[in-house]
């Protein structure tokens, strides 16, 4: 699939549309990550935040990442469906999870990040770049 990338939340008081395809890909291990995802990793889309809109109303809450950045992640309040994280470090993108968005979207992790903080238990492709911490901030592709 390729842009547009639309997708709703569980109870569809939440709607969302991408119109660009995503920076980058990231499947997160990092603690914060695995207490959202009950245990497991995010699976996450990088966009530019212009690409984005967001229709219905949003919760968020905020947390100190390892990083030392600000993390927040906004969600329905209805349904408790994540829709996106965005970081202190780079406002002009948005960490859209995979689950919201309507399949078959045809996304996939290019890398693994935080792997260090994965439980031993964890399955992580060998096949993914992979980084025992944070990444590089991803690059945005050139605007016309």
């Amino acid at each position: 699939m390729s842009a547009p990338y639309l997708g709703r939340c569980a109870c569809g008081a939440v709607q969302v549309r991408a119109d660009a395809e995503p920076i980058a890909t990231r499947q997160c291990w990092c603690r914060q990550c695995q207490s959202l995802a009950a245990g497991g990793p995010t699976n996450n889309a990088i966009f530019n935040v212009a690409a984005v809109t967001v229709g219905g109303a949003l919760a968020h809450s905020t947390w100190t990442a390892a990083s030392g950045n600000t993390l927040s992640f906004h969600f329905c309040p209805a349904c408790g469906t994540q829709v996106y994280g965005q970081s202190s470090a780079r406002p002009h993108l948005l960490t859209m999870r995979f689950g919201m968005l309507d399949q078959p979207h045809g996304l996939r992790p290019q890398m693994a990040i935080w792997t260090d903080e994965a439980p031993d238990w964890a399955v992580i492709d060998p096949a993914l770049e992979s980084w025992p911490g944070q990444p590089p901030a991803p690059n945005a592709p050139p605007t016309a």
